[in-house]
């Protein structure tokens, strides 16, 4: 199996030398890591990247169908969609993947970003911590933190939150392939093992590429309660990505104000 370093980029007006740079630099490895493991005799288990964003994000551009597309290359058989403040990506997804898909959300709050898992109905950014959480618990749905100690490039929840919400958060997010810096998931694994938690991972790709950088190999389920137990059996593989990737998020955030701007 080969996996890709190199973004599959459109040209949306920025001078091709540009382009042509960036990839250049953030093309590195290519052939599989060493951190990948090749696995037999794994078809009933599935291999789930539990944090993808789609272009229904405001600073990703991959398409459903590259991200089948590259799940199909890389072996991945189930995602979470987990876009900005929206689940329109992932409902729309859910009609068109061959394999199971989680809806979500990562969700802006007005004490940093939380997940929900298994949403029936869109959470609104800007609302309380807490009352982000109860709309989620409210539709049968799981609470997950992000990157919750990745500060460089993100907007984790407040540690003055996090404890306050401890007792209704599910799942912690463990590995993160988008981290830059490999003392924040140890935080996260310790926070995770100290409080009783569930541990995730996901490649948090805005890029069909980044598909798959990180994987729960974990047991078939069907509905959130099964997902718990299927994710307590679960084993995490991944790896980290180019930090220069978030330069080409922050570029597609631009580029879509400016798209979206009168």
């Amino acid at each position: 199996m080969r996996f890709l370093g190199t973004p599959e980029i459109l040209n949306l007006g920025v001078p091709a030398k540009f382009w042509r740079i960036l990839r250049g630099i953030i093309k590195y490895g290519g052939e599989e890591s060493n951190c990948w493991l090749r696995m037999e005799n794994v078809n009933s288990l599935l291999r789930a990247d539990l944090h993808v964003h789609t272009r229904y994000s405001p600073d990703s551009r991959a398409s459903l169908e590259d991200i089948v597309k590259t799940c199909r290359r890389k072996g991945i058989n189930c995602l979470a969609i987990t876009d900005h403040n929206t689940i329109v990506g992932a409902l729309k997804f859910r009609e068109l993947a061959p394999f199971p898909i989680i809806v979500g959300e990562e969700i802006m709050t007005l004490s940093g970003e939380l997940i929900g898992y298994f949403l029936q109905e869109e959470i609104p950014r800007g609302l309380s911590a807490e009352e982000t959480v109860a709309r989620i618990k409210s539709q049968g749905g799981l609470v997950c933190l992000p990157h919750p100690f990745d500060r460089l490039t993100r907007s984790p929840l407040g540690s003055r939150e996090r404890e306050k919400l401890l007792p209704r958060i599910d799942i912690v997010e463990v590995f993160n392939s988008r981290t830059v810096f490999p003392g924040a998931l140890a935080k996260a694994r310790l926070f995770a093992h100290q409080n009783g938690l569930l541990a995730s991972a996901g490649s948090d790709a805005h890029l069909p590429h980044e598909v798959g950088n990180a994987y729960v190999e974990m047991p078939p389920f069907n509905g959130p309660e099964e997902f718990l137990a299927s994710l307590r059996q679960g084993k995490i593989f991944g790896r980290p990505a180019n930090p220069l990737i978030h330069l080409i998020t922050l570029v597609d955030k631009l580029l879509n104000l400016l798209k979206s701007s009168p």
